[in-house]
């Protein structure tokens, strides 16, 4: 999703989503803020632990350039790095790979982490060690979400909805949702992403879960040009200045766009400081934008 310019979304049951589109720009041709369930909402579980020093010395951690599995690397899988570990990998997530043998179990659990760790500087790459990781544990409802939410961080729209549908049949709940509408919107159906912000487990998400719907509905207004109802649909409790944190300054900034293209510049001023001042992590492009507003006027 887009967010003024946020960062990328978490993936493994969690990284950062929506984080944005890694193609989108702060606002799209029709003034929309797209905006991926951020350092994808807490939601996610952040599954890579690459780069901690705390890697074992004994036993699997330390067994550098080997692995259990003893089958050749099918051809399409990419390389792994010789010091990329399975135990890198969050072990809440580890446990879910248990049901596989041991040599495949640490074959995936290190394209989950290469995964993880290229998701933002080469989505395409992270992309192809999700499908490598889906390809040897595609029974997992885990690896099944990391691939659709690093496809989703590459663009590939129906591939990644395709992903998480199938990992919420599998797994229950109602994750990602966000995702999942903001995946509509770039196949050309804001339509569906607004059945989706109207269904019944959208109505069931809370906090930051809900914010990031809710942004996603917005935009898919702003697509079909129902720029006034966009702004209705951000104007929730949640709409408080006073609040500050990655979701909310998204969320600041979704309405200060919205505002603009409505024709509300002077709220729309606001609203941006308002989501530059929220924005404790450098998430938005909110300062710029209200720079902008304040240099036309």
């Amino acid at each position: 999703m887009r967010s003024g310019g946020a960062d990328s979304a978490s993936i493994a049951g969690g990284t950062d989503v929506p984080a944005e589109r890694a193609d989108d720009s702060a606002s799209d041709s029709n003034g929309a803020a797209r905006n991926a369930p951020a350092n994808n909402t807490e939601e996610y579980r952040s599954f890579s632990r690459a780069g901690s020093d705390d890697r074992r010395r004994g036993g699997e951690g330390a067994r550098i350039g080997r692995s259990l599995d003893r089958r050749p690397p099918r051809p399409e899988e990419p390389d792994l790095p010789d010091d990329i570990q399975a135990s890198d990998l969050d072990p809440t997530i580890r446990r879910d790979l248990l049901s596989l043998d041991k040599g495949n179990a640490e074959t995936v659990a290190r394209h989950l982490v290469m995964a993880a760790a290229l998701i933002a500087d080469d989505p395409e790459l992270a992309l192809a060690h999700a499908r490598a990781a889906r390809q040897r544990a595609g029974r997992i409802a885990v690896v099944r979400e990391t691939a659709g939410v690093t496809a989703y961080h590459a663009g590939e729209w129906a591939e990644a909805l395709s992903e998480l549908r199938t990992a919420r049949r599998m797994s229950g709940g109602s994750g990602l949702l966000a995702v999942m509408a903001d995946c509509e919107r770039g196949l050309g159906r804001p339509e569906r992403a607004i059945e989706l912000g109207r269904s019944e487990e959208a109505r069931a998400l809370q906090g930051e879960e809900a914010i990031e719907l809710r942004i996603v509905v917005a935009g898919a207004r702003m697509d079909l040009g129902q720029v006034d109802q966009a702004v209705v649909t951000l104007q929730t409790a949640e709409l408080d200045p006073a609040r500050s944190g990655s979701a909310h300054a998204r969320l600041f900034y979704a309405y200060a766009d919205a505002l603009v293209a409505a024709g509300r510049t002077d709220e729309g001023l606001t609203w941006f400081l308002n989501a530059a001042a929220a924005d404790l992590e450098g998430d938005t492009d909110a300062e710029d934008r209200a720079a902008e507003l304040t240099a036309e006027n």
